[in-house]
């Protein structure tokens, strides 16, 4: 039988528990409560930044998101206090779904790419923010992987292409031109002319 930690945690939201670090050293003891938090704080973060560099796959992206924090506790012993703990997540999540693309040993074929992004709608009702995000959340799940990834890690996470270049196995020139042509392909889905 199982024995349980039982311990009395602050509720994640509390004023008591203003960052993770309190929540971390409680998982690291054991503490399923102190985890649960921290998954749940992070959940929503985590299986947005999974599910836009696999493209938007409902199960396959929850299945990742769940990886990610099964590998976060099993790396726990790993992380350092003196980092954020969210972003040492975020970048496991990141690493899970990269991971994820080589596994599945993505490869660009132009003939079949563009196809895809027909389904997608246009966004020319002005007004309708959540209709364009979707719009825009389609364009984006539509792109080649490794132009969606590029386009990702760039524009949404902030990396530098040299970073991009080094964690994708390409050249600085190639992480370029497939964010070129992902913001090309995104205009065209969008109607955009410029």
């Amino acid at each position: 039988m199982l024995t349980a930690v039982l311990e009395v945690l602050p509720a994640a939201d509390s004023p008591m528990v203003n960052d993770d670090h309190v929540l971390v050293d409680g998982a690291r003891s054991g503490s399923v409560v102190a985890f649960e938090s921290l998954y749940r704080r992070h959940v929503a973060r985590v299986h947005g930044v999974v599910s836009r560099l696999v493209g938007g796959q409902g199960t396959r992206a929850e299945d990742l998101t769940q990886e990610t924090f099964v590998r976060a506790w099993q790396s726990l012993s790993t992380f350092r206090n003196d980092a954020h703990f969210g972003t040492w997540l975020h970048r496991l999540a990141v690493n899970t779904a990269l991971m994820e693309l080589r596994r599945r040993k993505v490869r660009v074929h132009d003939e079949g790419d563009d196809t895809r992004l027909d389904s997608v709608g246009s966004a020319d009702s002005a007004g309708h923010a959540t209709a364009l995000r979707l719009d825009l959340g389609r364009a984006v799940a539509s792109l080649p992987p490794r132009a969606r990834a590029v386009l990702v890690l760039y524009d949404v996470e902030g990396w530098k292409h040299e970073e991009i270049a080094a964690e994708l196995g390409m050249a600085v020139g190639s992480s370029k031109a497939q964010l070129h042509r992902a913001r090309g392909l995104l205009r065209a889905r969008l109607g955009e002319t410029a």
